[in-house]
């Protein structure tokens, strides 16, 4: 927070009554000047003397209260707080929710606020400022070298670059791709426009996890708050409107009345991390609907007037209203959330607890190794080292970035990299448009609105941005388009879900790659023929065969042919899952 700005004394001069002569102050620092000077060096009288206005030198005064950084602060520790004093070309340099770089001498202070208290003398300290810097405009060039740069440039024209993010992100966590994916471009963000002169249109991308119990949603939140340049993590019943907006608080001392920034101020330029999202009250979850789309908070208490910016991205993490998510029943059964709300996230998850033989296998895999390898014994800590140290599963067999690459390659894209939408395909994001809106008030599911068009364009931007590109590509825009109709369809019910699939998969031009898409159809097989070629009284079967013509046509209705599925047969992931081809049979290990 900041105070108001104060004349403060730099050259004091006083003025004699009786004969009107200017004397200079012999101390300028008292509360009562016009006491420090004991006679008239002209006329040798007492006084009374009086402050010189036309002479006396004024400058600027301004304090404000700097807080430790959200995300260095120690587990169990509260943030600490010290005053800073502002003088001269500071004042205002700084606003509520900059992250700042102060340079200064550490001095104390007589405080009488704090000897009437005490009753006894009691000094305070702050810090007199010479400098202050704010941290978004030299964060780049602290942090990168040349060298990264180079490195930087050379992992964009990777080919796999895209899938080696992914791994990057949150690696102790097995699966949830969707969740991922989401979590890559808001991490990366679109760009940001102005429209005429005052209008802004956000670039930052909201994302909504919602989801079973026990699907990592909170853990990919931490994950994000140790990994962004700048998180802020809260909390639903934990936060209140003001904690997330603003606060208007009267200072001891002055009595003035101070503004001071919540949640949604302090994660300005970065990330606001909610968990628990449907805990929190309708009358707080509604003051944040300005700060999720106009990215400003606009304050009007006791007397003060003005605006602040929020411009950061919002991931939030909500339970189902039920306890588990019923795909029986439409999002809106599901979720205690009102649709301004929901409209204004550009992605959401929806995280199911399906028991799948083949998917738990390799999730229980993943998790032992996980525990074995990363016990704080081992030699080589993996936290600390920044390198992955799950080796024994890989989801996608590439291999990962280390954290800190990841963080280095994160912050160079958002600040060097500002894709343009120039030369793509308008027609197909109308009538994708136009198809969503029609399906959406047909089945009941995730409400479309233009707010979704302009996702389509902010996810775009994100994903070229991925790959350092200035210009949005037509794959870029399929990728998005792809991340869009994923967060549609997850959001209906599943009678309904299978016939959309096939209705919008015209637009899915993007898969250069169909395995995910391949392995989501074989898994489903391997469970329908398990369950009917295991017998009860027979022990657990070796392995299961999937009659491969019925798999290749199962391919077929969603659009992926014959070399695409043999490229799928001769794939590395094809093997490391344990999967083999014999006689015209899919044969699955257990």
């Amino acid at each position: 927070r900041r105070t108001g700005v104060f004349p403060h004394l730099k050259v004091v001069k006083l003025t004699c009554e009786r004969c009107k002569s200017v004397l200079p102050a012999g101390a300028s620092t008292s509360k009562r000047p016009e006491h420090s000077v004991s006679e008239c060096n002209r006329c040798n009288s007492r006084g009374p003397f009086r402050v010189n206005a036309e002479q006396t030198i004024f400058g600027n005064f301004q304090k404000m209260t700097l807080q430790e950084s959200p995300g260095n602060v120690p587990a169990g520790r509260l943030p600490r707080y010290k005053e800073v004093v502002l003088l001269g070309d500071l004042i205002d340099c700084a606003r509520p929710g900059d992250e700042v770089e102060v340079t200064g001498i550490y001095r104390h202070n007589f405080d009488v606020s704090l000897n009437v208290r005490n009753g006894f003398p009691v000094f305070g300290t702050e810090i007199e400022a010479n400098y202050v810097r704010k941290m978004e405009d030299a964060h780049a060039d602290i942090e990168l070298t040349e060298d990264d740069v180079a490195g930087i440039r050379k992992l964009a024209a990777d080919p796999q670059i895209r899938e080696k993010v992914l791994a990057s992100i949150a690696p102790s966590i097995y699966g949830h791709r969707d969740i991922k994916t989401a979590i890559m471009l808001a991490l990366l963000g679109g760009q940001s426009k102005i429209v005429g002169e005052k209008h802004r249109i956000r670039g930052d991308v909201n994302v909504l996890l919602l989801g079973d119990p026990g699907t990592a949603k909170s853990q990919f939140l931490k994950y994000l708050e140790k990994t962004a340049h700048r998180a802020v993590y809260t909390t639903g019943k934990g936060a209140s409107a003001v904690g997330l907006t603003a606060a208007v608080h009267r200072d001891p001392v002055t009595r003035e009345w101070t503004l001071e920034g919540g949640a949604l101020v302090l994660a300005d330029r970065g990330i606001c991390l909610i968990d628990e999202f449907d805990k929190m009250n309708d009358q707080d979850r509604t003051s944040i609907h300005e700060a999720m789309e106009q990215q400003s908070i606009s304050v009007s208490k006791a007397g003060i007037v003005t605006t602040l910016q929020a411009r950061c991205s919002v991931i939030a993490a909500a339970n189902p209203l039920k306890g588990r998510y019923d795909p029986s029943l439409s999002f809106f059964d599901n979720v205690d959330l009102t649709e301004p709300i929901l409209s204004r996230f550009d992605v959401l998850c929806v995280v199911r607890d399906t028991v799948d033989p083949t998917i738990d296998e390799t999730l229980a895999r993943f998790v032992v190794d996980s525990h074995c390898r990363s016990h704080p014994d081992r030699s080589g800590d993996p936290i600390h080292t920044g390198q992955s140290p799950f080796s024994a599963v890989r989801e996608n067999g590439v291999e990962p970035l280390s954290q800190e690459t990841l963080r280095k390659y994160i912050l160079y894209a958002r600040t060097h990299v500002h894709p343009r939408v120039s030369n793509i395909d308008q027609d197909k994001i109308t009538k994708l448009y136009i198809d969503l809106r029609r399906e959406s008030s047909n089945t009941g599911g995730m409400p479309i609105a233009v707010r979704h068009l302009e996702s389509i364009v902010r996810l775009s931007e994100a994903h070229a941005r991925l790959h350092l590109r200035d210009f949005v590509r037509e794959d870029d825009v399929n990728a998005a388009i792809a991340v869009m109709l994923d967060s549609f369809f997850q959001s209906q019910k599943y009678s309904i879900m299978r016939g959309l699939k096939r209705r919008f998969h015209r637009y899915l031009s993007y898969r250069k790659n169909d395995n995910e898409l391949l392995f989501y159809l074989l898994s489903n097989l391997v469970r329908d023929y398990g369950t009917a070629q295991r017998h009860p009284a027979d022990a657990e079967p070796a392995r299961i065969e999937v009659d491969m013509d019925d798999f290749e046509a199962r391919a077929r209705e969603v659009g992926i042919q014959a070399p695409g599925v043999r490229d799928f047969y001769r794939s590395r992931e094809f093997m490391t899952r344990k999967f083999a081809v014999e006689d015209g049979k899919i044969v699955k290990l257990l």
